[in-house]
């Protein structure tokens, strides 16, 4: 019974629900990815969201609060200077996958398809679109810049 306690709270740690606006909850995604880019950065950048992305595959944990609702899985990508926020609906909550580039592995697994990585949470995405490729060489250059 411990031991089932302290994996759902590693698990509420890593998933945030952000449907409601806590600043606690904020404070704790901007520790671990940074605050948001200013409006001149995002300008730079081109840009910081992701288009609509579906989720093809995922983990257990992510999946079983997917399979509560009958809706499309799909989930959007943010970058964050020291990271990024892969946010994604389950009923009427949102929730984030925060990820700090550090622990952000990213594969490119079939032709139209890439694995976002951290710790045991796997999210498997359709890239059937240049838009998304395009979105995923952002975060990889995004990536590299911050590790030099």
């Amino acid at each position: 019974m411990k031991c089932l306690i302290s994996a759902i709270f590693i698990i509420k740690k890593m998933l945030k629900n952000v449907s409601y606006n806590d600043s606690k909850v904020e404070e704790q995604i901007s520790n671990q990815v940074g605050k948001p880019f200013t409006l001149l950065k995002r300008i730079e950048l081109g840009g910081i969201g992701s288009p609509k992305l579906e989720i093809v595959a995922c983990s257990k944990e992510i999946n079983n609060l997917l399979l509560l609702d009958h809706n499309t899985n799909i989930c959007n990508i943010e970058l964050r200077p020291k990271g990024i926020i892969v946010r994604f609906r389950s009923l009427l909550e949102t929730y984030a996958l925060v990820v700090p580039y550090y622990k952000l592995v990213l594969f490119k697994g079939k032709s139209n398809e890439y694995s976002i990585y951290k710790d045991h949470f796997v999210i498997k995405i359709k890239a059937d679109k240049p838009t998304i490729i395009l979105f995923f060489k952002k975060i990889m250059k995004q990536k590299h810049a911050f590790s030099t």
